[in-house]
């Protein structure tokens, strides 16, 4: 089983112009900034929006092909879909609501509900099956709406932001509850998400969408390493930039900048840097580091026993050091300090 798709849509001034290749069993997460198109996208796949040109196929059988004016509407198509907010009915127990997709497929009534309570049994919330959704608490709320979606045995699971809805302290409960839960799912899943750390844990390959076109894919080892936009680099938390190399020397584009690097490379290129490969200094640093500059501290941002130090400088930067290192050298929001970063810490590949 496998979902092939290339989404051609527009909304007003918007095109979206997407492709994906999924195998069953898989995880694809879809992330980019707000008004990417990754709404769009799912809504096309779920056959909520009609694509202008592309096609949509799923199991070698056609969903969507406007060039030979085929149309699978959404209510007959397999597709189970988890929505942002989940959409419950509110005036539906928890067991109806699950119930609900097998009812309006034409099942009857015992056999839908019966179906549905052996759901609720395996999401743990058998003994919330009479409870509405006002009674329910977030996380049980996203359990019936993933139930719900699943009791259909769709051939594609879509989930559009699933914790979105969920506070910080019960993100993470619900985040390993939902893992556990698409392991077990046979089919093709999609997870649309603006969050670094739900995609990179839920999905075994990612699918950055900036402007409505995808513009990096990859496993979460493969992005992280080597951002191809700036948006990529804030989502995985590393320094990005651009410019132009000759030999060693790396000037970069609009920085009065030239990085010292290990490898020699020709042309336009990006160079990486991981905030915990910058160090910093009250002083300037003696020794041998090959990129040395000052800067002013913007802002520090706690991590557990680490923390995040950004820095206005000739070269702006994020830099992770210790806590211990935040307290030693007094690192605080307006201090000037020294950064140095070795040649051997950046990675540089073509533009």
């Amino acid at each position: 089983m496998a979902l092939t798709a290339r989404v051609g849509a527009h909304a007003g001034d918007f095109a979206l112009d997407v492709s994906l290749d999924v195998a069953s069993g898989t995880t694809v997460a879809v992330v980019g900034p707000n008004g990417a198109g990754k709404t769009t996208l799912l809504r096309a796949l779920a056959g909520l929006v009609a694509l202008d040109h592309g096609h949509v196929t799923l199991d070698d059988v056609v969903l969507d092909d406007p060039g030979r004016d085929l149309f699978v509407p959404a209510e007959t198509r397999p597709v189970g879909v988890v929505f942002q907010r989940y959409l419950l009915f509110p005036h539906l127990s928890a067991l109806d609501n699950v119930a609900f997709g097998l009812r309006a497929r034409g099942a009857r009534r015992a056999e839908a509900r019966r179906r549905a309570g052996e759901w609720l049994e395996r999401v743990g919330l058998a003994d919330r099956a009479a409870a509405r959704p006002a009674e329910l608490s977030g996380g049980q709320a996203q359990r019936v709406a993933l139930a719900r979606a699943l009791v259909t045995e769709p051939a594609l699971l879509l989930l559009d932001e699933p914790l979105a809805a969920a506070d910080v302290a019960t993100a993470t409960t619900l985040r390993r509850d939902l893992a556990r839960h698409l392991a077990t799912f046979p089919g093709v899943r999609i997870l649309v998400t603006h969050d670094a750390l739900e995609a990179m844990t839920l999905a075994e390959r990612l699918v950055v969408v900036e402007d409505g076109r995808v513009v990096q894919h990859g496993t979460p080892d493969e992005i992280t390493a080597r951002p191809r936009t700036e948006y990529v680099a804030r989502l995985v938390g590393t320094n990005l930039y651009r410019g132009r190399a000759t030999g060693t020397g790396v000037v970069l584009r609009d920085h009065d900048v030239t990085l010292t690097t290990a490898a020699a490379a020709r042309g336009d290129v990006l160079a990486v840097v991981a905030p915990r490969a910058v160090a910093l200094h009250r002083d300037r640093p003696a020794g041998t580091p090959r990129n040395v500059w000052p800067g002013t501290i913007d802002a520090v941002e706690p991590l557990g026993d680490r923390a995040r130090v950004r820095v206005a400088a000739p070269l702006p930067v994020v830099a992770e050091v210790t806590a211990a290192s935040v307290r030693a050298l007094a690192l605080r929001p307006g201090e000037r300090v020294w950064l140095s970063l070795k040649a051997t810490e950046i990675d540089v590949y073509p533009a």
